[in-house]
Order: C-alpha cells, then structure tokens, then sequence
C-alpha cells in the first residue's frame, strides 16, 4: 500500500465508521469514538476483501456496492465492539 491508499483507508473508515455506527441496530452510542474508527477502518478492509470474494471487481466510477458492503461489515463490527465492552448501561438486569 502507499501512503495516499493508507490515508485514504483512514478517511473512508472515519466515515464508514460514523456509518455503520448510524445503521446499527440498537443504541450504540456507548463505545468510544475511536472504537468506532477502528471498527470503520476494518469495515472497508474486510469489507472490499467481501466483496473481491464474492466476484466483485469493481466498476466505472464510484463502486456503490463495495460502499454498501463496507459499511454493513462496519455495523457488525460496531455491534460486536459494543457487546464485547461491556458498557451497555441501557441493558441492565432489574432486582
């Protein structure tokens, strides 16, 4: 990889990050935001490899379907930070 293609992995998973976070089920705002970028950059890593896996090869212009795949590995990933912190204080148990 080069330095522009790792900065612009970085970027991509700030936003695809902030994305998933969007579209995950549930109330996800209790892990920190850098566990969210962290999950947004493995969302498009693992996200495009998917996507290669699946026959994906990308096509003209923006790659729309790589974008959504990146962004549904992102919301996984954030749900799974979430449930593996601990910090879900709306799922308490009640005496």
């Amino acid at each position: 990889m080069t330095d522009m293609e790792i900065i612009f992995v970085i970027i991509a998973g700030i936003i695809i990050g902030l994305l998933g976070k969007l579209v995950a089920p549930g109330d996800k705002d209790n892990i920190p935001i850098w566990l969210t970028i962290l999950c947004g950059i493995g969302g498009v890593v693992i996200g495009w490899y998917i996507y290669s896996a699946f026959g994906g090869n990308g096509s003209p212009g923006v790659d729309w379907v790589r974008w959504i795949v990146a962004i549904i590995v992102a919301a996984v990933l954030v749900v799974i930070a979430s449930t593996v912190t601990g910090r879900n204080a709306g799922h308490r148990t009640r005496p």
